[in-house]
C-alpha cells in the first residue's frame, strides 16, 4: 500500500515512464508522484515516428501518451526538458544536472535507449539522421520533400519500416545492411528473406553483406561508399544501426552484462524500492531468462508492472511479450522470445510463398517459446498463454490452421 506522504520519483518521461506515473496514481497512490524527463515535450509515444507520423498521417497531438491536461488533474509533478546525472541510493535522492537534489522513498528508471551513431567519416555531414524523436522525425520528413534518393544504412525494424514509409513518400530507396536478409537477427534467414523480398517488390534495393565506408558530399551528403567499394547516390540518409541503454544514472543500483538496469522478477533493482522499466531495463524473466526488450508493449506492461509493485502487489512479470511492425499493406507480429531463430525448430501455419502464415519457433525439448505471423494475427495473439505455460504442442496441431491455439492452453480461457 501507498504511504502517505512518500515521494515517488520516475526518472525518464516517455511511455513506460509516464505509464508508470499514471499508474501510480489511478490505482491509489496518494503521495508525491515526480515525472521527469530530458525531452522538453509532454510524454508520447514512439512507434508511430517510423510509420504514420513520418508519412505526415498523424500529427504530434496523436502521439502524446495523454492530453497534457491530464498530468495536472492527476496531481503528477511534471520536470519536462531536465536531466537527471545520477540515482544516489545510500541518500534516496536523485542528482538532477543543476546539482538539485531530490529525495525519494521509492524510484523507478524508465530512460530508454539512445541510437548508436555510425562512427565513419562523413557521418557529421548535412542530411545524415538518426530517428528517436519527434524533431528527428520532423527533420527527415522535410528532408524527404525535396529528395528523391535515400540511403537507410542498417535493417531492423526501425531501418525496415523508414525504408517502407520513404518508398510510401515517392523515394528511391537503398540500404545497406551488413547481415545477409532483412530482421535476421530476429527473424531468421528464411523468414527474414520473405520481408526481404516484399520490400523488392516495393522497389528498394539492397546490399546484405556490406557495411559504409564513408559518407562523400560538399557540406551535405551526396552519396555512400561500401566497404565492397559500392557507390550509391544520395539526397539523404538514414542510420539505424541499433541502441545502447540510457543506464549511466543508475549504475549504483547495478547495471547488467547488457548495458541495461539489472531487476529481478518483479523489475525490481537490488536496491529495495528502485525499479526498472521499459527498454533499460534487463529483466529476469522466469521463462526467457534475462532478457532486455525494446517495444511499445513492453513499455506500457512492464510501466503498469512496477506500479503495482510499488502499491504492494509484489508480483513476477511473466508477459511472454509482443510486438508489432507495420510495413507497407502488411502486419508482422511476434510474441515470446528466442535468442537465436535459426537454431529453433520452426513450424509453419499458412502460406509463405503467398506471405500470409505464422510460424512457431520451439526449443530443442519442442517448448513453444516464440510465435510470429505475417497477417495472419490471431495466431500470435493466441499463442501467448501456450508460450507462457511453457508447451510443448504436438507439431501437427501447431500446422493445422483449422485448430484453435486456445484450446491448448492449461487453465481457464
Amino acid at each position: 500500500m501507498p504511504r502517505r506522504g512518500r515521494t515517488v520519483v520516475v526518472v525518464g518521461a516517455s511511455l513506460a515512464g509516464a505509464t508508470v506515473a499514471a499508474t501510480l496514481r489511478e490505482e491509489g497512490e496518494d503521495g508525491r508522484v515526480v515525472l521527469i524527463g530530458d525531452d522538453p515535450a509532454a510524454p508520447y509515444e514512439r512507434p508511430e515516428l517510423s510509420k504514420a507520423y513520418l508519412r505526415g498521417e498523424a500529427t504530434a497531438d496523436d502521439l502524446l501518451v495523454r492530453p497534457p491536461e491530464a498530468w495536472t488533474r492527476l496531481g503528477i509533478e511534471m520536470r519536462p526538458g531536465e536531466r537527471v546525472e545520477a540515482i544516489d541510493p545510500a541518500s534516496r535522492e536523485v542528482v538532477m544536472a543543476t546539482g538539485e537534489r531530490i529525495g525519494f522513498e521509492a524510484a523507478v528508471v524508465a530512460t530508454g535507449v539512445r541510437n548508436r551513431p555510425l562512427e565513419v567519416p562523413g557521418a557529421h555531414l548535412e542530411g545524415v539522421f538518426r530517428l528517436r524523436t519527434v524533431e528527428d522525425a520532423d527533420a527527415i520528413r522535410r528532408a524527404a520533400s525535396s529528395a528523391s534518393k535515400a540511403v537507410v544504412v542498417g535493417f531492423g525494424f526501425i531501418g525496415a519500416e523508414v525504408t517502407a514509409s520513404l518508398r510510401r513518400l515517392g523515394l528511391d530507396v537503398e540500404v545497406v545492411e551488413p547481415l545477409s536478409t532483412a530482421l535476421e537477427r530476429v527473424l531468421g534467414r528464411a523468414i527474414g528473406s520473405v520481408l526481404e523480398s516484399i520490400h523488392r517488390d516495393e522497389g528498394v534495393a539492397f546490399r546484405f553483406g556490406d557495411t559504409v565506408d564513408r559518407l562523400e558530399g560538399d557540406g551535405r551528403v551526396e552519396r555512400v561508399v561500401t566497404a565492397a567499394g559500392h557507390v550509391a547516390d544520395a539526397d539523404l540518409v538514414v542510420v539505424g544501426v541499433g541502441t545502447a541503454p540510457n543506464a549511466e544514472i543508475a549504475r549504483a543500483v547495478g547495471l547488467a552484462p547488457d548495458g541495461g538496469v539489472a531487476v529481478g522478477p518483479t523489475l525490481e533493482t537490488g536496491v529495495p524500492g528502485i525499479f526498472a522499466v521499459g527498454d533499460v531495463a534487463t529483466h529476469e524473466h522466469p521463462i526467457f531468462g534475462a532478457i532486455r526488450v525494446e517495444h511499445y508493449d513492453n513499455a506500457i506492461r512492464t510501466g503498469a508492472h512496477a506500479a503495482r509493485n510499488l502499491l504492494g502487489a509484489g508480483a513476477v512479470f511473466d508477459d511472454p511479450h509482443w510486438f508489432w511492425s507495420e510495413q507497407y499493406d502488411h502486419r508482422l507480429e511476434m510474441a515470446g522470445f528466442v535468442r537465436r531463430p535459426d537454431e529453433a525448430d520452426v513450424v509453419v501455419r499458412g502460406s509463405v510463398a503467398d506471405r500470409r502464415f505464422s510460424a512457431f519457433l520451439l526449443d530443442g525439448d519442442g517448448v513453444l517459446r516464440g510465435s510470429l505471423s505475417l497477417d495472419r494475427p490471431r495466431d500470435v495473439r493466441r499463442s501467448m498463454r501456450l508460450i507462457r505455460a511453457g508447451v510443448a504442442p504436438p507439431r501437427g496441431t501447431l500446422a493445422d490452421p483449422d485448430v484453435d491455439l486456445r484450446g491448448l492452453a492449461p487453465g481457464p480461457g
